[in-house]
């Protein structure tokens, strides 16, 4: 191979004949995919040249079922070999593979490519499809017939997935033995919608029968042998039910009675001592209370009989009435009226064989049926007719996997182009028509419509790739009526943040039109827009302006307090009887520190307007943009630069995407994503407000013009004291001077003059004699300051 081709395939830039057609969308090149070769020519488009190169199966507005079925490893994420088979499998069944660009929601069986054997099956089970939903003379197969699966196969006595209910039986017998099964170890789904057993469930529930039959018989040996492991008999089980429930009181009860016998002083303990049936008097008594449960059977005394007839716990007296009738009659006869010690310890014996035999019981889960039960259906060849009954099932298998791929190409052909447009190229995203897959809905949220809003799984791990985009994310916690819970990020590209904070309500609209309650939790900042940036130093000096008024006002008040305090508490009682309270002095420190403040504002506003009022009118708007841009021009230039840096990848990426192109969301972009409030154009706006503050108004108005009027007045004296020739040497020239020439507002002429009066030159007739040590000055060197 030549060293070029090596190279060539190395990087993946694998020649093709194909002439790829791109457009360009957000700074980004995408490729078309429009015609029936781009399509099957997928294979050979360089994969450097694809947006995204895998994607999840989840949090996208996408049909979950078709991306389950291009998600061929079930890995969870779609690739691009995935991608590529799905659309060559597509293309080889269809006439057309054009079509696929139309996303039409049904298949015309025309359309079926039946020169491939596959093709030919697959239109049969397409027609078969539609004569099981009585639509035979459907034409066009859809999404919707190919999910009902339940009216599909509802006329079908076998589908091919190994599962058969009991109605599939041709007998009662077996149709029982079915439905014996599913009770015991559970049903499973069959294609028809009803609830069968597979073949192993069927498998299992043979082999609990014969173990338990196994472990019967057994026990049945022993005891035949002499062994005593059924004394009773059948009637064992039932008996040593009824001896276990009433075992380990009868213990308890025979082993007080031995401990009296051995010290009596234990025996007013052993029967409680009397202040806890004191205790016990004082409640809501009840038969089948747990503190009467837990007394004696009955009176504990040396080597005493348990009483059958009187003198029992009234809690376990019907336990103990069971037990004499199944156990004590049968075995040591009927007129059994007490039980001695010996009598219970050969009890416990004569069921120890019997204990020992249950312990090691197999099968359990079938020993609901019975033995007798479990012994006719083992008798019987039932077994093997479930068996028959499955094998059959799937035998149709290769049948039925018509039907899925049937299934397969009606959501390719309405589906597979809309994952292309969001996958091998971003139109969607860029098509102000349509919506990508990952857009979950439109947020509203501070009289703003956010289209752009992406679900997540967690906020927190989200937003550490997710700040990487450079964008302002808002994320949500939306929630509905009916329990439902979601996260979203939200794009926010226009408007400002000074309103958006964590705990603010809004509300989003799903793709579904759904309404969530939607609360934000956390926030990435970053620049929203330039209109943002123009205002941020006004708003930064106003703020600033703010916390030092309240800061200053805080501690004067503080101070105040103290003093006051202070005073009170040097002041006797009686001093202060009958004394009026002292006002609180003014804080001169205060009021001066001030009046500086506002003495130096005034002063440099002053000396501002003195300058402006001297220049030409024409000269005056272009001071005013020169300071506007000095002041807001910096955050703008910032903002700008970063609102170029804004890219969708990092906040796909976080979501699980691998995005291979930069889709960068530019101004204009962002301003498609996000809307502001507007009124129609043809609203009619009225301004008269019922609740305006008037007075405030008037108030506001009437500072405004005598400020104006009391400015202007300084300004023109200022101007008749300076005046644009006439300087004179005094503390505020300089600053004049330079605030002028910082603005660009002194020429040279006026330089040239601004400095012979402020500084002027020394007449040579009087400029003293320079040391014959010293050289003299050259005349063209400038003076040295």
């Amino acid at each position: 191979m030549p060293p070029t081709s090596l190279f060539r395939r190395f990087l993946g830039d694998t020649p093709s004949d194909h002439v790829w057609r791109f457009f360009r969308a957000g700074g980004l090149d995408q490729v078309k995919l429009e015609t029936a070769e781009d399509l099957r020519h997928l294979s050979q488009l360089d994969q450097k040249l694809w947006v995204a190169l895998s994607c999840p199966v989840k949090n996208l507005e996408f049909d979950a079922r078709t991306l389950e079925l291009i998600d061929a490893d079930k890995d969870g994420r779609v690739r691009v070999p995935e991608v590529v088979a799905a659309v060559t499998w597509a293309v080889s069944l269809l006439k057309d593979p054009a079509e696929l660009v139309q996303g039409l929601n049904g298949l015309p069986l025309t359309s079926i490519n039946v020169a491939t054997p596959e093709g030919k099956t697959l239109l049969a089970s397409a027609r078969q499809i539609l004569h099981n939903l009585g639509k035979a003379d459907a034409l066009v197969v859809t999404v919707a017939d190919t999910s009902d699966t339940v009216r599909i196969f509802a006329e079908t006595r076998f589908n091919g997935d190994g599962i058969i209910p009991p109605a599939v039986a041709s007998d009662e017998a077996t149709r029982a033995v079915i439905t014996e099964a599913m009770t015991l170890f559970g049903a499973e789904k069959d294609r028809s919608g009803m609830p069968g057993i597979s073949k192993a469930k069927a498998d299992l529930f043979f082999t609990e029968l014969e173990a338990y039959a196994a472990w019967w018989k057994a026990g049945e040996d022993a005891s035949s042998s002499g062994s005593g492991v059924l004394p009773l008999g059948d009637a064992t089980p039932a008996a040593y039910a009824t001896y276990s429930a009433v075992k380990s009181k009868l213990i308890d009860y025979f082993q007080r009675c031995r401990l009296a016998a051995f010290d009596s002083r234990a025996t007013a303990h052993l029967n409680r001592a009397e202040a806890d049936l004191v205790a016990l008097a004082a409640k809501d008594l009840s038969i089948a209370g747990d503190e009467i449960a837990a007394l004696p059977l009955s009176r504990v005394e040396p080597g005493r009989s348990l009483d059958l007839t009187t003198g029992l716990n009234p809690a376990w007296k019907e336990r103990l009435a069971a037990f004499r009738a199944q156990v004590l009659d049968p075995l040591l006869g009927t007129a059994t009226t007490s039980l001695s010690d010996a009598a219970w310890l050969s009890l416990v014996q004569r069921f120890g064989p019997y204990e020992t035999w249950i312990n090691a019981k197999k099968g359990a889960a079938a020993e609901k049926l019975g033995i007798i039960r479990i012994r006719e259906i083992l008798a019987s060849d039932v077994h093997a007719r479930v068996d028959e009954l499955i094998r059959q099932d799937l035998g149709v298998a290769a049948e039925v996997s018509g039907i899925d791929n049937v299934d397969r190409l009606v959501r390719y052909y309405r589906d597979l182009h809309t994952l292309l447009r969001n996958f091998v190229n971003f139109a969607d995203f860029y098509d102000p028509r349509r919506e990508a897959v990952f857009q979950a809905g439109t947020l509203f949220l501070d009289q703003r419509s956010c289209d752009l809003c992406i679900r997540v799984d967690d906020h927190a791990t989200h937003s550490t790739l997710g700040n990487l985009g450079k964008v302002y994310l808002a994320y949500c916690a939306c929630s509905r009526p009916n329990g439902e819970k979601m996260t979203i990020a939200a794009a926010f590209t226009q408007g400002d943040a000074d309103f958006l904070m964590p705990g603010r309500n809004g509300v989003f609209y799903d793709r579904k039109g759904r309404d969530w309650d939607a609360t934000i939790v956390k926030g990435l900042e970053h620049p929203i827009s330039i209109r943002q940036a123009f205002w941020l130093p006004y708003k930064k000096i106003g703020k600033m302006i703010h916390d030092l008024v309240e800061r200053i006002m805080g501690d004067a008040d503080k101070g105040i307090m103290e003093k006051a305090e202070a005073r009170i508490a040097s002041q006797t009682p009686g001093a202060l009887a009958g004394k009026k309270p002292d006002k609180p002095s003014i804080d001169t420190g205060m009021l001066a520190a001030i009046g500086l403040v506002a003495a130096s504002l005034f002063s440099g506003l002053s000396i501002v307007m003195a300058n402006v009022m001297g220049l030409p009118l024409w000269k005056v708007p272009l001071v005013v943009v020169g300071v506007i841009f000095a002041v807001s021009g910096p955050s703008m230039m910032i903002a700008f630069l970063k609102l170029r840096q804004r890219t969708l990848g990092p906040i796909l990426e976080a979501n699980g995407w691998a995005i291979n192109g930069r889709v960068t969301i530019n101004i204009p972009l962002g301003s498609a994503f996000t809307t502001l409030k507007a009124l129609p154009l043809n609203a009619v706006r009225s301004l008269e407000d019922p609740f305006e503050d008037k007075e405030a108004k008037r108030r506001f108005w009437r500072w405004i013009i005598w400020t104006s009027l009391i400015t202007i007045l300084l300004v023109l004296a200022l101007g008749l004291t300076v005046g644009r020739f006439g300087y004179k040497k005094g503390w505020f020239d300089e600053p004049i001077f330079e605030i002028r020439e910082l603005l660009f507002l002194v020429s040279d002429e006026e330089r040239e003059i601004y400095k012979k009066r402020l500084k002027p030159e020394v007449d040579p007739a009087i400029k003293p004699a320079l040391p014959a040590s010293l050289p003299a000055t050259s005349p063209a060197s400038p003076p040295s300051k």
